[in-house]
């Protein structure tokens, strides 16, 4: 196969040469040619579109007659390819740029004597395409801060982000622990485009590395993926394009490392492995919520590279004990250590305990009309059933869980993501890896088994920093079932019997840590914050509790009673037991433990259970109770329990006033928050909705998820600007060059329109 030329006639390497033109295109601009034979152009279409998964049927065309059978159909305005036509069949721009190795979507064919030619002109949307032109933009003085502006259309870096990225770039390793939303992908993707070689991104599930390879392409950058979800095919085909450098960036799963293939292609001397990112890092520690045992994979092949690349790794859920066994496990080499912090402010936080949590969660739903959410449940049948009810209902949902088919599973996500159906009913097997940047509430249907996965669940909602809402709906249920699924979890049975108990009681303490969460009326994002080793104000102001009224009740005489009741059976029962024991319950469980006979039975009868709940849940929060992490969770008592039976101390406790009127009612608080959303005005909301509609309409015809055309931050941020020409828009966050060439100027039309009926 031929080489590819610059303009300048210097021989380039093979697929790519993404090369600034230096004479008259003008400043930012580059000219690239590329050279093949026809017989070497037909190969590479066949090869690449099979690659993309396309099946091209490329027999019968004509080599002497090649570019009459490939005929560019389509432009923009931007003059990018939209359509090509080869033969009989019409293929997508970018399926073809792809196939060919091309830096830019405006591009043609030419005839050159026995050469067919690929020229590309852009205003360096080329740099950074592959391992040999990733370095070009650093190479001519482009810093981090011009790439990030160019690719991904942002003036200037989030909190933490140029820290990490000049780490790497020194040649760190780096562990950054940053909330979901907060562009850890960005710390390794700059970096990747800079360095001499590729940068392996570790990813522990499909659908993240196809949002993340789609975003990329987006945005003008050609990365791959591999994965299961490929066939062998087009696995080979893959690595064979990355050993050729089309690719600065791979996403692979961690089951590949190991393999034979994949081995093969990392010692390869043609290629370089500059970094190794490790995505969802917790995933290495079985003291994390999502422990993969294949993450342990991760260090073994580092270890047989000829040369140790720099590795990151990053998360956004890690206690202090996760963190350091990430650093062990992956043998980090005195890494850049950053957490920016678990806050982020723009989410709403509320629990509610509703007698009917059904039509606690449809009400909700018809306040939420048009936006697109998440309804988390903690079994498949609760997903059947809610996900049945609510389309008989008429909202538009599918549904996602383990037992669902392979196809089934990929399709009602891309519903989800294309916003087809824009709320997904699932178990917790939809949490990690989903990338949908305009989820606007996460609706927990039942409490989680612990907080981190509560948080990283939860963290679905407002990727993109505007306003959204994280609800949970508790129900004493929800204790007894995580419970269940603690005692029984088969994933522990393959660990020693001392191990697997430590485990469970470590499991067994995060239930009850997450139960305290349902209760507490304290600030909610403080409880949060102080779970993970951080302290709040006390006061958000963007929660349930912090904006309910509350008054200060004394609970002495029901704190007193439930501990003598405690003290009198022996501390031998747990918490259901006692609570049913003071409030006189009549059932078979009561009478076989004889607590009918308790001198505290029926003491409390007048008094609600769910108060008696909640007093419960305050003693032992506030030290006056344990509970024993066993199998049983057996109510102990304290030495502070001694002061309140003594009569030495006065249990004082926030009570709600009208609790479920005012937790329900967030309508209002909605309102004001989506109104000052970006700066944007409430006159600006039928532009705001125009623009909705425009980028429905593109990513349709774009075969593209609406939110990867532009988030709902950048359509928030062009309501402020109004933007009128390409310089505006390009300041608007999220534009970057490519995609205002791709996209700029439908937008600028539709918001001149606007403007003009407006005035």
């Amino acid at each position: 196969m031929s080489a590819g030329r610059t303009r300048e006639g210097d021989e380039a390497h093979p697929y790519l040469a993404s090369v600034a033109a230096k004479e008259d295109e003008g400043a930012g601009g580059y000219l690239t040619r590329q050279g093949m034979t026809r017989e070497e152009l037909k190969k590479r279409l066949e090869e690449g579109l099979n690659a993309l998964g396309e099946h091209p049927d490329l027999e019968n065309l004509e080599e002497d007659r090649i570019l009459e059978e490939i005929q560019i159909v389509k432009r923009d305005n931007a003059g990018y390819v939209e359509t090509v036509q080869i033969g009989a069949e019409t293929y997508s721009g970018d399926a073809v740029r792809y196939a060919l190795g091309v830096p830019s979507p405006a591009f043609s064919l030419e005839e050159d004597g026995d050469e067919i030619r690929c020229v590309t002109y852009g205003r360096g949307h080329g740099y950074g395409l592959s391992q040999y032109g990733a370095g070009l933009m650093a190479e001519n003085g482009s810093s981090a801060e011009e790439i990030l502006k160019h690719y991904f259309g942002y003036d200037s870096f989030r909190e933490g982000q140029g820290r990490l990225i000049e780490a790497i770039l020194e040649g760190r390793d780096v562990l950054g622990i940053m909330p979901t939303g907060a562009g850890k992908s960005l710390c390794y993707q700059i970096p990747a485009l800079m360095m001499d070689g590729i940068t392996l991104v570790i990813s522990p599930l499909i659908s993240l590395m196809k949002d993340q390879v789609s975003n990329l392409n987006q945005a003008g950058i050609l990365a791959a993926y591999l994965n299961s979800s490929l066939t062998y095919g087009q696995y080979r085909k893959a690595l064979e394009f990355a050993r050729a450098g089309r690719y600065p960036i791979i996403y692979v799963a961690p089951e590949r490392l190991m393999t034979e293939e994949f081995l093969q292609f990392a010692l390869d001397p043609q290629v370089k492995i500059a970094m190794v990112a490790v995505d969802e890092a917790h995933c290495v520690s079985q003291w994390g919520q999502d422990f993969r045992p294949s993450y342990l994979k991760i260090v073994d092949f580092i270890r047989q590279l000829p040369v140790r690349p720099v590795v990151s790794a990053f998360t956004a859920t890690a206690t202090a004990e996760v963190r350091d066994d990430i650093m062990d496990i992956l043998m980090l080499r005195q890494p850049e250590i950053l957490t920016t912090g678990f806050d982020r402010g723009n989410l709403y936080f509320g629990v509610l305990s509703p007698k009917d949590k059904y039509a606690a969660l449809v009400n909700y739903l018809e306040r939420h009309k048009g936006e697109s959410g998440i309804i988390y449940c903690i079994t498949r049948k609760v997903v059947e059933e809610v996900c049945a009810n609510l389309i008989r209902e008429g909202f538009p949902v599918t549904r996602y869980h383990a037992g669902l088919g392979d196809e089934e599973r990929r399709h009602n996500q891309e519903e989800f993501i294309y916003d087809h159906s824009p709320i997904m009913v699932a178990t917790n097997a939809f949490g990690m890896g989903i990338d949908k940047s305009n989820v606007r509430f996460v609706v927990h249907y039942n409490m989680p088994k612990n907080m981190e996965s509560y948080y990283q669940e939860a963290g679905r909602a407002g990727r993109d920093g505007e306003p959204a809402e994280c609800i949970l709906l508790y129900g004493g249920q929800d204790v007894i079932t995580n419970q269940f699924f603690i005692d029984h979890n088969q994933e522990n049975d393959a660990l020693d019997p001392m191990t697997r108990q430590i485990v469970m009681e470590r499991d067994r303490e995060r239930l009850r840590k997450m139960t305290f969460y349902c209760f507490t009326n304290d600030c909610l994002r403080d409880y949060i914050l102080r779970y993970f080793g951080e302290y709040g104000s006390n006061y958000c102001g963007n929660c349930s509790n912090c904006l309910t009224q509350f008054e200060t009740v004394d609970v002495t005489e029901i704190a007193e009673t439930l501990i003598r009741c405690v003290q009198t059976s022996g501390q031998r029962y747990g918490t259901n037991v006692i609570i049913d024991t003071v409030h006189g319950a009549n059932t078979a469980k009561i009478r076989n433990y004889r607590m009918d006979g308790n001198i505290c039975y029926g003491k409390l009868a007048k008094v609600p259970v769910y108060r008696l709940r909640q007093v419960m849940n305050h003693l032992q929060l506030s030290g006056f109770l344990t509970v024993t992490n066993d199998e049983y969770a057996i109510v102990h008592l304290t030495e502070s329990s001694g002061r309140i039976l003594a009569g030495e101390e006065t249990v004082m406790m926030k009570m709600a006033k009208e609790q479920e009127h005012t937790k329900t009612d967030t309508g209002s608080r909605k309102k004001k928050a989506k109104g000052v959303s970006a700066g944007m005005a409430e006159a600006d909301m039928p532009l705001f909705e125009r623009l909705r509609e425009l980028r429905a309409q593109t990513a349709r015809e774009e075969k593209v998820p609406p939110y990867i055309v532009f988030s709902d931050k950048t359509l928030a941020h062009m309501c402020v600007l109004k933007p009128e020409d390409r310089e505006k828009m390009l300041s608007v966050s999220g534009v970057g060059e490519f995609k205002y060439e791709k996209y700029g100027e439908r937008f600028l039309a539709c918001i001149r329109e606007w403007k003009e009926k407006e005035a």
